[in-house]
């Protein structure tokens, strides 16, 4: 690994630790010429994912747009930024390990919703209300009543 500092072709490595729940190594290094320290991220290259959009267009996945999104869901929820980062990475990892290089927005949004009604109701029926596109109120109760019957069934 060449050094950033002086260009060095060379560098040694001191310390590695497995970052991103073992999906990358974080590296420190120092170079023997001139004694700087810098830290590198060694990742395994993972082949593209093409996310096929509802009106026919299709995209690479973007993990950033799909944390985005997890954020304004979870947005003045006592839910962490790590929380979320956990979430995005948890359904990224879903949708590759199907092992397909194509997926659709659907099963994208089908994922999130099901983390988040895991994680926080209010979350969930933010995203939801967007996601389900309620035509009216009776949706929108309809969604809401199912929730609450499923948390009477969870504290039995």
């Amino acid at each position: 690994m060449r050094c950033p500092f002086c260009s060095f072709e060379d560098s040694r490595v001191i310390d590695s630790r497995s970052v991103e729940s073992g999906a990358s190594i974080r590296r420190r290094r120092e170079c023997p010429k001139c004694g700087r320290r810098f830290t590198t991220y060694e990742k395994y290259e993972e082949t593209p994912l093409v996310v096929n959009k509802k009106d026919g267009r299709r995209e690479l996945f973007d993990g950033g747009k799909l944390f985005g999104g997890l954020l304004k869901a979870f947005e003045k929820r006592p839910v962490s930024t790590e929380t979320v980062q956990d979430i995005a990475h948890e359904i990224e990892r879903e949708l590759r390990l199907k092992g397909e290089s194509e997926v659709t927005s659907r099963e994208i949004g089908e994922l999130v919703m099901e983390h988040l009604e895991k994680t926080d109701q209010i979350a969930y029926v933010r995203f939801a209300s967007v996601y389900r596109q309620f035509a009216d109120v009776q949706n929108f109760m309809q969604e809401l009543q199912r929730i609450m019957e499923n948390n009477k069934k969870d504290n039995k």
